[in-house]
């Protein structure tokens, strides 16, 4: 219900997601709001610790300061990435919003590592909680802050697809769970001597350090370049096999150059009997069009594809009946045939996952290894084969 009302409120009737000027604004109301929110729960949960004398909690405030930090640099990095393109970066400046959530992960396990130092210290000079009925109230309510905070930008992070925010929402969970602990902490040391705080405040500074190498992770992967989305991939190629005359795609190739910010090449297989002219049409019409579509900036190469004779898609048919078999092989493409005096040269390229590939064999022996099982049932054949890496995995 609030969300919905700050969205209301602050966003506007126009909500296209698909706009870089609607994305930035749902950014900033998420980055103001974890600000707020996060300096608010760090003031609460700073004042608890301090009359109650507890490091876990303490330690849970500090957690707090960090994600307000992290709300102002996930701001920068939507305002930084939203520059326009110059001579230096012709594709904008979309990854600055990963290298701030980079930097956020660093600012946790500064933190997760500062407070683990002090919760051991608290162990072995132990220092008595003083349990406080109105302080144990506002933890619980600071847990229910955080509740509402994790379902915010986990709304808003999905809406935009913004992995900052995503990433966010999981870490206001991970404080959910922390504050709980914290909360039992304090109510348990009502009844026991032994040194609980320090404890529980080795695990919270174990989950923050947790939670920022996690983060790291998961925002190094597109910096480093991941896997294309594979909705994105389907849909490209869906809808470039729309288009008349394009026959079959391949070497699909996606870039990612920020959240939204796509490039994408693609090879389409055409006839080469239309001509260039009317193929040209056709290209440049698909590429303005799905580019437009899907929000990428779509390259299409186009592969003339000689009609299939009788013979040669006899051919085909029986080299795809040999390799079907092989669990290596995705497809085959490029499928021709050259008669010489005594054999039939016949090419064409394979496609293949690199990795699964490198753990099992090699190009070479993997071309080594369909040259022989064709051969061996057609020694008239001459394969003459190619080994395309597939990158849309």
């Amino acid at each position: 219900m609030l969300s919905n009302l700050l969205i209301n409120v602050f966003i506007g009737k126009n909500k296209d997601v698909k706009s870089e000027e609607v994305r930035n604004k749902f950014g900033y109301l998420a980055g103001f709001i974890g600000i707020i929110s996060n300096f608010c729960l760090f003031i609460v949960k700073f004042f608890v610790g301090f009359v109650t004398g507890s490091i876990a909690i303490t330690a849970d405030a500090f957690n707090n300061l960090t994600d307000a930090l992290s709300s102002i640099i996930t701001i920068a990095g939507f305002k930084l990435s939203s520059m326009p393109a110059d001579e230096e970066h012709p594709f904008g400046h979309g990854r600055i919003e990963y290298i701030a959530a980079l930097v956020v992960a660093f600012l946790i396990i500064i933190v997760g590592v500062e407070f683990i130092k002090s919760s051991f210290m608290r162990i072995i000079n132990p220092t008595p909680v003083k349990f406080e009925i109105i302080p144990f109230i506002l933890v619980i309510l600071t847990i229910f802050a955080k509740l509402w905070l994790a379902r915010f930008n986990k709304v808003i992070g999905n809406k935009i697809d913004s992995d900052a925010l995503k990433a966010t929402s999981l870490d206001a969970l991970g404080d959910v769970f922390t504050s709980t602990c914290v909360a039992i902490s304090l109510l348990l040391s009502k009844f026991t001597a032994i040194p609980i705080d320090g404890y529980v405040g080795i695990g919270v500074s174990l989950f923050i350090l947790y939670s920022g190498l996690m983060l790291i992770k998961e925002t190094i992967n597109p910096l480093l370049g991941e896997s294309a989305d594979p909705e994105l991939v389907d849909n490209i190629k869906k809808e470039l096999l729309k288009y008349e005359h394009v026959t079959g795609v391949h070497d699909l190739i996606v870039h990612n150059y920020g959240v939204g910010k796509f490039m994408a090449s693609i090879h389409a297989e055409m006839p080469a009997e239309l001509g260039v002219v009317l193929i040209h049409d056709i290209i440049d019409k698909a590429e303005r069009e799905i580019s437009e579509k899907l929000n990428i900036y779509l390259v299409i190469h186009m592969d003339p594809i000689s009609p299939l004779t009788d013979e040669v898609a006899k051919a085909k048919k029986e080299v795809e009946k040999i390799i079907q078999y092989n669990p290596l092989i995705k497809s085959m493409h490029d499928f021709r045939t050259v008669c010489g005096n005594d054999k039939k040269t016949i090419l064409f390229d394979l496609v293949v996952n690199p990795l699964t590939l490198k753990k099992i064999t090699t190009k070479e022996q993997l071309i080594t290894d369909v040259k022989n099982a064709i051969e061996a049932e057609h020694p008239d054949y001459n394969c003459i084969i190619e080994v395309d890496n597939d990158f849309s995995e």
